[in-house]
């Protein structure tokens, strides 16, 4: 009987990308998924360092953990950007922990598993830079239909809340014929929608010799990729967005009518403590120009409530943005010091009640917003990327997205056997600040039969001859 893992991820989609690899590393090793922690031979837990009380949930996880591993045998392995910063301190702190690997060892894990085993001691590894891009990894994907692409690994960055740039690294880049090599390759193998990662998209490129391949000409680039229906990216920086992104959006034809757009502050004081690199005109200004190139697309940011300094005047500044922008969702968060960020040491720490009676405010005056825009598609059609079986909630219905990235729950069709990765178009008939509600479907396009099999990226293609080899990414 074959060895079984479990897979617990925490964090970004950057994470849940690596989880994919990792699973399609153990499943090369003919391991075999288990449906919980109880029923594994394998624990890996996959790490993040950025969201509140990280270290209380890993180490929490790893508490129970260690009386599963009393009890009988379990191998339990740590990675991920939380292993990344406290390295050899997860041993210390949990010695029952059998692995630990950084963020850029994702394909070593195999390997120090093994070691593991062999000489009966805990094994850590944690090397500086990327060694090979994740998508040159096999891959096991939690969903056959849709599927994640790194296009860039790390970040260069200097935003005074974020740990991701030391964690993670400096930035570098694929070659666009790498990525275009690898959605073609997941759309015949039956993708019918990928979303790009990257720390920062659309400085994409800017690594590359030359500077000649940049964000805009890999969008140009993935326009014409048959069998592809949607294609998303995430997340961009605003400093960075230029025209030449802007035009490319509006042309690329699978390009979703959605952008993710973090504004973080609507203070330019707050912005510069942050170390953004932008100020509130120039963001609006930025969205104002995608707004006009793209009819109707949907956008959606971050914020962040109760920074380092932060005073009424400049919150309120924050809600002058919101509402001048009107985004159609938003990600709130309420400041608090993350360790090994410059604004964890920074004068002035905003007061706990402070910042959540303003985050209440913000929540407020976001959901109004977010009601309204959804209410102006009541009585419209939307196509819909079919995504659940079920709704969590009602077995009568199941769920897709627009494309502008609306969750949307219409009535599962009696006649009509409708699967995830399939196409509906349906009727909006009711609105709330978080989801729509349709009528029946009026027109169905089942997920297109693959026409190749696809559990790991094709290799790069060779350099051209003249070309600077980069450090080791892929």
């Amino acid at each position: 009987m074959s060895e079984r893992y479990y897979i617990r991820t925490f964090g970004c989609q950057m994470n849940e990308h690596d989880s994919e690899r990792i699973a399609g590393l153990l499943e090369a090793q003919g391991m075999e998924p288990a449906s919980g922690p109880d029923d594994a031979d394998l624990v890996v837990l996959n790490t993040c360092a950025v969201r509140e009380n990280a270290d209380n949930k890993l180490y929490g996880a790893l508490g129970h953990l260690a009386t599963t591993k009393a009890r009988r045998g379990l191998t339990i392995a740590v990675g991920g950007c939380l292993a990344q910063k406290d390295q050899g301190k997860v041993l210390e702190r949990a010695p029952w922990v059998d692995v630990v690997f950084g963020t850029h060892n994702v394909g070593s894990l195999p390997a120090l598993l093994q070691r593991a085993k062999l000489r009966g001691e805990a094994q850590a590894e944690f090397f500086d830079e990327m060694q090979a891009f994740p998508s040159a990894l096999p891959a096991r994907r939690a969903a056959d239909w849709s599927a994640w692409v790194a296009i860039s690994v790390g970040c260069n960055n200097t935003c005074t809340f974020c740990i991701v740039p030391r964690l993670r690294g400096k930035e570098r880049s694929r070659r666009v014929g790498d990525v275009v090599a690898e959605v073609q390759a997941l759309a015949a193998s039956g993708v019918v929608e990928v979303t790009l990662l990257g720390q920062n998209v659309n400085s994409y490129g800017t690594d590359l010799p030359g500077h000649r391949q940049l964000f805009g000409d890999l969008l140009r680039g993935l326009d014409g990729v048959e069998g592809l229906e949607r294609l998303r990216f995430t997340s961009p920086n605003p400093k960075d967005f230029r025209d030449d992104v802007v035009d490319a959006m509006a042309a690329c034809r699978p390009l979703c009518e959605h952008v993710h757009f973090p504004l973080q502050s609507g203070s330019d004081r707050v912005l510069r403590l942050m170390r953004r690199g932008y100020r509130r005109r120039r963001y609006l200004e930025i969205l104002g120009k995608l707004r006009a190139a793209i009819p109707g697309v949907a956008c959606s940011t971050d914020i962040i409530v109760g920074f380092p300094g932060e005073t009424e005047e400049d919150f309120v500044q924050t809600l002058e943005v919101v509402e001048a922008a009107r985004f159609d969702s938003a990600f709130t968060f309420q400041y608090s010091p993350r360790p090994g960020t410059d604004a964890a040491s920074m004068p002035d720490q905003v007061p706990a009640e402070v910042v959540g009676e303003r985050f209440q405010r913000l929540l407020a005056l976001q959901e109004r917003i977010a009601l309204e825009h959804n209410r102006a598609l009541v009585g419209t059609e939307v196509e819909l990327l079919v995504e659940r079986a079920s709704s969590k909630t009602d077995a009568t219905r199941m769920s897709g997205r627009t494309r502008s990235n609306k969750l949307c729950h219409f009535p599962v069709p009696e006649a009509t056997a409708i699967e995830p990765g399939d196409l509906v178009t349906v009727q909006v008939e009711r609105a709330a600040p978080h989801h729509l509600m349709a009528g029946p479907v009026l027109a169905h396009r089942p997920r297109p039969v693959p026409s190749a099999a696809c559990a790991a990226a094709p290799p790069p293609r060779p350099l051209p001859p003249g070309a600077v080899r980069l450090p080791l990414v892929g």
